[in-house]
């Protein structure tokens, strides 16, 4: 409970006498003021007084005409006066003479002692009920302190129905990966085996990598195989406002896993509360998330008898850990997930366009070679925009086409109705022609997949290229490659218009990017050095990481690069002029062109896998 019975008891009394001193001023403090009694006997005597109420010396009454406040004040119509003891004027007589009446109850309501009380009393009344209901939220999870509070339904594992259940026949592109969770399956099902041979049950298995590529569907597929009770929670649900209270579920969730043990835990983004400890987050190193970690270390340690259960935890940020989180004993084996090869994207794209009828024109592996570096949740993302294209279109299948639009509306966003002047328009559609003319140019280079000029998101153009094949390292000339093939857009509009437009921010951004991880990461500078002069996180710490004459260097070498990547871009597209006018006539007139299109309209036969030119 927020600060005990005592701070519960101490503000109840505190509002019981401000409640008290705000209704003493109330009632002292009306309408009726006190006058002196000289000035009720000249009102006596005008004749101006209606009716009066005494109590022993008290006296109380009520004007006819009103009358202003002696001393200032405004005007009174009820009053209270003082009789002096030694005062003998007879006032009953003079008060029948002139027909005043002598009222049996005051002629000035004040509340009474009961109403007075009850007043004082519901304010506290309020603030028990209110405390109450707060702290028995803030208490469903205290176990044992919970009990006057209101109990926590203990957790329960996660019921998975035998027909619908997740294997790893639902899970493709990650194979690396099922076979480190294949031996967590086994040990679960055949744990004598392994006790014969004196191998000890891992106590944690830690997924990191991308968001969307599987870690979830990964924990859920073991559950299913290993046929084991599985319990699932988020980190977030342990973290509350009350110190203790996540410690306590942690200890709940472990208490009811061993009941049932084998069993599985799965944590999901454990980063929230597996931080590394010691950042000054909290006081004194005692709050709430430090406990909650405090505790799940200390179940996973085995001094608490968490045998048999085996922990499963995913996050996307592995490096921010606390290291005695990630020793073994703990998280055994750290299992990282990477975004699918091209195989494994394929394998993907079949899962998920199981239930989708798709049309004979489409080719799932050319799907899967145009979509390098897409993660399963966005896979199974472009198969689902793709259904809802087919209903919009009214068709029966799933067409090629479908795929095609979806891909462009998840890689590039939705099509922006824009009505764009003649000039402008042109202009866009030399800056694409650019892009795409020196990525077809430049050996190597990755095929341009498709070219538009119709605006998405906040580009007014958009060139698509992709890889035939997964690169895994990338050359210096493949890298000043791509600088060039990036900064074709605002060579093109130089070359044609003389202008630099602001259309370029993105791809200047693209480009400063990569020269500086080529200068200051990957050694690509003779200047430099084959040293790494800037962290890979540099837009956070850039700078910091190493002497300002070598960042200098860096910023020299960095310039230099994109000078002569520019003038080569330049030289090139005035070389091809007559392929760039080409390429622009017929983004104009087609405004969309895919790859054969884009080739054919340049007059250039792309390059193959090996380096060779097909017609």
């Amino acid at each position: 409970m927020p600060g005990g019975w005592v701070g519960l008891v101490l503000a109840a009394l505190a509002l019981f006498l401000l409640t008290n001193l705000v209704l003493s001023l109330v009632n002292g403090e009306g309408d009726e003021p006190t006058v002196s009694y000289t000035e009720f006997s000249k009102q006596v005597e005008a004749g101006n007084v209606a009716k009066v109420y005494s109590k022993g010396d008290a006296i109380e009454g009520e004007l006819r005409r009103k009358r202003p406040v002696p001393g200032g004040g405004g005007d009174y119509t009820k009053f209270t006066t003082q009789r002096p003891a030694f005062a003998e004027d007879q006032l009953w007589r003079r008060l029948a003479e002139r027909d005043v009446t002598v009222t049996a109850e005051p002629v000035v309501e004040r509340p009474s002692f009961l109403a007075n009380l009850l007043f004082s009393l519901a304010p506290i009344v309020l603030l028990v009920v209110l405390w109450l209901f707060m702290a028995r939220r803030a208490g469903a999870g205290l176990g044992g302190a919970g009990g006057l509070l209101g109990r926590k339904t203990p957790p329960k594992p996660v019921e998975v129905e035998a027909g619908r259940r997740t294997t790893f026949a639902d899970v493709a592109g990650i194979d690396e990966v099922e076979g480190e969770l294949n031996d967590v399956v086994d040990f679960l099902r055949n744990p004598e085996a392994y006790w014969r041979m004196g191998a000890k049950m891992p106590r944690g298995v830690l997924l990191s990598g991308p968001p969307g590529t599987g870690k979830t569907l990964l924990a859920r597929a073991v559950a299913g195989e290993a046929g084991v009770p599985f319990f699932s929670a988020s980190a977030s649900e342990f973290i509350e406002m009350i110190v203790g209270v996540g410690a306590s579920r942690v200890r709940e969730l472990f208490n009811e896993a061993r009941k049932v043990a084998p069993a599985i835990v799965f944590i999901d983004e454990i980063d929230t509360i597996g931080r590394a400890r010691g950042g000054g987050a909290g006081m004194g190193g005692h709050d709430e998330r430090e406990q909650t970690l405090n505790q799940i270390l200390t179940e996973m340690d085995g001094f608490s008898g968490s045998e048999g259960v085996i922990v499963i935890a995913a996050t996307n940020r592995a490096d921010v850990l606390d290291p005695a989180l990630t020793r073994p004993g703990r998280f055994d084996r750290v299992v990282s997930v990477s975004p699918p090869d091209r195989g494994g994207r394929e394998a993907i794209l079949r899962i998920h366009t199981r239930g989708i009828p798709l049309a004979e024109d489409v080719d799932l592996a050319q799907v899967a070679r145009t979509t390098p570096g897409m993660t399963g949740a966005e896979l199974a993302n472009l198969a689902n925009e793709a259904a809802l294209l087919a209903v919009k279109r009214k068709q029966a299948h799933v067409t090629r086409s479908d795929l095609s639009d979806a891909l462009e509306k998840v890689q590039l966003g939705a099509e922006r109705q824009l009505v764009m002047p003649d000039e402008e328009r042109r202009r866009t559609a030399y800056h694409e022609s650019g892009h795409a003319l020196l990525g077809m140019l430049q050996p190597g280079a990755d095929p341009v997949r498709k070219v538009t000029i119709v605006p998405r998101g906040r580009a007014l153009g958009v060139t698509l290229s992709a890889p035939d094949t997964e690169k895994y390292a990338y050359t210096e000339e493949y890298l000043r490659g791509r600088v060039i093939g990036a900064l074709g857009g605002m060579a093109a509009e130089e070359v044609v218009f003389g202008v630099v437009t602001t259309g370029s921010e993105s791809d200047l951004e693209q480009v400063t990017n990569l020269v500086r991880g080529m200068v200051g990461r990957w050694g690509m500078s003779d200047r430099v050095g084959r040293l790494t002069a800037i962290p890979s996180d540099a837009q956070q710490a850039y700078g910091l990481s190493a002497a300002p004459a070598t960042l200098d260097a860096v910023d020299d070498e960095m310039r230099r690069i994109v000078d002569e990547c520019y003038a080569s871009a330049c030289r090139r597209l005035r070389e091809n002029r007559d392929r760039l006018d080409a390429l622009a006539s017929a983004l104009l007139e087609n405004e969309t062109l895919d790859e054969d299109a884009a080739y054919r309209a340049a007059g250039i036969a792309r390059f193959g896998k090996e380096g060779d030119r097909r017609p």
